[in-house]
């Protein structure tokens, strides 16, 4: 069976890539796709949008009257309170990959979870999220006697900074060694300071041109570096993993998944 997805903001860049890959997913039927509503692109066939091949399914700016199972939100922090507030009372499914959110949005995901299914995670990439397995790995050899960096460049047009995903592997480190990340993170360095502190967890970060992402973490002694890398060169590989969770997520009861559940790394 083929699982009913909608995908809200279809006209941005996320939202392109996960049009064009739910058309070649034989296993999702695009049901809907969403932009703000007044949008000039509503009554556009989604595929030709992406340059695909038309998909049946036209651009709306109404979410209210669709049959998807799973909506699929890659949006900005103040659209998804409204999208989370639909799809709780209409009980949809939801995937979140939406980044920047405050301590207020957070708990509203949390809070929607009671009632319907959500995977939200900073980044639906599984090579990234094997990576988080190895960062866990390596924390906990070589944590202890190492400083650690990471270091992150996106696009110009992205607005939070650091990366969701960056402050997860900051999160991700900072609890295999028993610190509590919000005191041991420095963001950035200038000016004189004291001797680094190897408590600290430190971040770095790049926009620049049209960076799809990239992440090292760097584990240092005295003598030897190990750098842990993940690349991106297209979005569609962030799409892929989304609609995997789609497709996951379509056979669950509430609660709040991520995708280290989905994909069975736990």
């Amino acid at each position: 069976m083929k699982t009913a997805t909608a995908i809200y903001g279809v006209n941005g860049r996320m939202g392109r890539a996960l049009v064009e890959a739910a058309i070649e997913d034989e296993q999702i039927t695009l049901s809907a796709a969403l932009v703000r509503e007044g949008s000039e692109l509503v009554g556009i066939d989604a595929g030709t949008l992406t340059g695909c091949a038309a998909s049946g399914a036209l651009i709306s700016d109404n979410d209210e009257d669709s049959v998807a199972e799973v909506y699929i939100d890659f949006t900005l922090p103040e659209a998804l309170e409204q999208h989370i507030k639909t799809c709780r009372e209409q009980r949809k499914k939801m995937v979140i990959g939406t980044t920047g959110l405050n301590q207020q949005q957070l708990a509203l995901i949390d809070e929607a979870s009671q009632d319907i299914a959500i995977v939200f995670a900073p980044n639906f990439s599984v090579g990234v999220n094997v990576m988080i397995n190895l960062l866990q790995t390596t924390a906990a050899v070589m944590g202890d006697y190492c400083d650690i960096e990471i270091i992150e460049a996106h696009h110009r047009f992205k607005q939070d900074a650091p990366s969701g995903t960056a402050l997860k592997f900051g999160e991700v480190i900072a609890d295999k060694l028993n610190r509590n990340l919000t005191k041991c993170a420095v963001f950035g360095r200038q000016g004189v300071e004291a001797q680094r502190s190897r408590e600290t967890i430190g971040f770095s970060t790049i926009r620049a041109s049209d960076i799809v992402g990239e992440h090292t973490v760097m584990f240092a002694d005295m003598g030897e570096r190990l750098e842990i890398t993940h690349k991106a060169t297209s979005r569609l590989t962030f799409a892929k993993g989304a609609l995997r969770a789609a497709k996951w997520l379509k056979n669950q009861p509430p609660g709040l998944y991520d995708m280290q559940t989905v994909l069975q790394l736990r």
